[in-house]
């Protein structure tokens, strides 16, 4: 029995010893055959515990059975150094390679920055910044604004109706009512946040952002509305771009006019964008209803009052030369990264 244990002792020792001289996993592979394979020392000692006396069978298999255990342990610990050598290895950073610039993180999305850009101009006017909510009441959305429950100009803003009386708001002109009812005249202010309407296709989405601006004093007329969105959008497109002003029609301004500019991709000599007319719809705008300033027991034989309105990605997209409405929300990196 003694020999028999001694000779435990020496392969363990050897084998300990061959596992730490195997320089890499194809040399621990053949110290695991050779002393745990199918003709390995460790194996052919098991196999002769058969033959031995019953009385010393028990302590020479529980001292192979131990041999064979440390074995496989210390071949498991070398095998996982060398898959960690090998990981490292391969992450290594080469440090004689060129540097790579990082993207500028935290830059602000391009509506925001053109919304901050509209309200800077009109700031630099004199106009103050004003805020509502964007749950809104039926009677601050319409009413109020001369668009009563059975007028025709509701069908021209598909709504958003939380109940009977409460709406998402479809336009910032609610907010000017609402501060028409808290102060008196003189006023001059612009409202701007989201807006949502059922609409959706390459130039609207159901959410978006509107500007839109009120100045009500004595002695206000067309050629201060005229005056103060010429200067406007000479501010936002360039001192050349040209402006026009249309008749149109919107229920809370009369007089009521569209405001068009000379087109940016093709300098007014006609394209696709501009439907070859050299000229894009910019923004709506008027003279304050007399209606609406009664509901606001303003008296519109003293007071007059100028309005306008525009949607902030709509001039987005002129600005950046931008043909689809939906970019701007579908928040690819390659795209935000421009700006």
């Amino acid at each position: 029995m003694e020999e028999i244990l001694k000779e435990l002792e020496r392969i363990e020792r050897e084998a300990l010893k061959d596992i730490e001289r195997a320089g890499d996993e194809r040399a621990l592979e053949e110290v695991k055959v050779r002393y745990l394979g199918r003709k390995g020392r460790v194996t052919a000692c098991l196999r002769q515990i058969g033959q031995l006396p019953k009385d010393i069978r028990a302590k020479v298999g529980k001292r192979a059975n131990e041999a064979k255990e440390r074995i496989q342990g210390e071949i498991f610990k070398k095998s996982k150094k060398f898959s960690e050598r090998a990981a490292i290895k391969k992450e290594r950073i080469d440090i004689t390679l060129p540097g790579r610039r990082p993207y500028p993180y935290g830059t602000l999305h391009p509506i925001t920055q053109c919304l901050k850009e509209i309200c800077d101009i009109f700031l630099r006017m004199g106009f103050g910044l004003v805020e509502g909510p964007d749950v809104e009441l039926d009677y601050y959305n319409f009413e109020a604004l001369n668009i009563p429950p059975d007028h025709p100009a509701r069908d021209m803003q598909d709504t958003f109706y939380v109940s009977e009386k409460v709406v998402l708001r479809t336009h910032t002109s609610s907010i000017q009512v609402r501060v028409m009812e808290r102060l008196r005249p003189p006023i001059k202010v612009i409202s701007a946040g989201a807006v949502y309407r059922c609409d959706a296709d390459i130039s609207h989405t159901p959410m978006f952002h509107q500007v839109e601006g009120l100045l009500v004093e004595r002695g206000i007329s067309f050629a201060h509305l005229k005056g103060i969105l010429t200067f406007f959008m000479q501010q936002m497109f360039g001192s050349d771009v040209k402006v026009r002003f249309r008749p149109s029609y919107f229920p809370f301004t009369e007089p009521s006019a569209e405001m068009d500019i000379m087109c940016v991709i093709c300098k007014g000599r006609g394209c696709r964008i501009c439907g070859h007319t050299g000229w894009l719809e910019i923004l709506g705008c008027g003279m304050v209803h007399p209606e609406v300033f009664k509901r606001v027991n303003y008296d519109p034989e003293v007071y007059t009052g100028l309005a306008f309105g525009m949607g902030v990605e709509r001039i987005a997209m002129l600005k950046y030369g931008i043909d689809d409405i939906r970019l701007f929300f579908e928040n690819h990196l390659r795209f935000l990264r421009q700006f």
